[in-house]
């Protein structure tokens, strides 16, 4: 079946503050209209039943990040199409997701009858996850979510709340330092022109309607460990890892020609300690 792809309004660039209702309208939004587009330009290479950590190409299954799987009750939180989750599946473990975008899950239910392996997902948000307190072992997000949620607080809180105790929690999310540059793959993006410790948010506005398209948010390597430690969680994994030799996928910013200098994804790893698992926020 021909791919849809979804018109891209133009859109201006600017550094604002966007609040968590603006960040997952406008982000629900524009995955709905991007989906087809990612799907049909990354598909091949995030594999239906294949789980990778970032555009590097690093594998779950060479990492090791959340540890054994079989017989594991595993959420993704924003899993998009369900590619990593089923890749759990097949190797034992009970994964389920959630996603903010209705076109990605649509996605997700296609994927599932071509393989036959069927990740049971929902619509949600990481800030309300619609589960019962200790319903996993394993809570991930590969790329699908934390980076585009204003109160992060309440997302990783979230997270510790559904965790078991000693549960596992990781994900990965662009390296904090790639924002000091622009989003340019090439030579030319690889000047740094913003403060690294600048938080405030990446937003694009609709250059016809005015209103908020997409939204970005930067937390420093030190915000992100505070976050975990304030949600009870124990650090245990920080990935940087290296683009391959060879490697010649152009995603966004990311690239080869980056990629040898400057690190582009961050993968956190964390276990929730004994006891100190978060209850709901209100």
């Amino acid at each position: 079946m021909e791919q849809q792809h979804w018109p891209h309004p133009p859109v201006t660039a600017h550094r604002r503050e966007a609040t968590e209702d603006e960040s997952r309208h406008a982000n629900g939004l524009d995955w709905d209209r991007y989906a087809d587009e990612y799907q049909a330009t990354h598909g091949d290479f995030l594999g239906d039943v294949g789980f990778v950590w970032g555009p590097e190409g690093l594998t779950e299954a060479q990492a090791g990040i959340l540890g054994p799987l079989v017989g594991k009750d595993v959420l993704e939180v924003g899993s998009g199409a369900g590619q990593c989750s089923r890749w759990i599946r097949d190797q034992g473990g009970r994964a389920f997701g959630l996603d903010l975008s209705h076109r990605q899950l649509q996605h997700s239910l296609r994927i599932d009858e071509e393989t036959g392996i069927a990740v049971p997902s929902v619509r949600g948000t990481a800030t309300v996850l619609p589960f019962a307190d200790g319903s996993f072992d394993v809570v991930f997000c590969a790329f699908g979510a934390l980076q585009f949620v204003a109160d992060i607080e309440r997302a990783v809180a979230e997270a510790a709340r559904v965790l078991r105790p000693g549960g596992r929690f990781a994900f990965s999310i662009t390296h904090p330092t790639r924002w000091m540059f622009p989003d340019d793959p090439t030579e030319e993006g690889l000047t740094a022109t913003q403060p690294y410790w600048d938080r405030t948010p990446y937003v694009e506005v609709d250059d016809t309607t005015g209103a908020i398209a997409y939204v970005e948010h930067h937390r420093t390597l030190g915000d992100w460990v505070g976050i975990l430690a304030g949600a009870g969680f124990h650090l245990t994994t920080l990935l940087e890892p290296e683009w391959p030799a060879g490697h010649d996928r152009l995603w966004g910013g990311w690239s080869a020609v980056r990629g040898r200098l400057t690190p582009g994804t961050a993968i956190f790893g964390a276990d929730l300690l004994t006891g100190t698992r978060s209850g709901p926020l209100v």
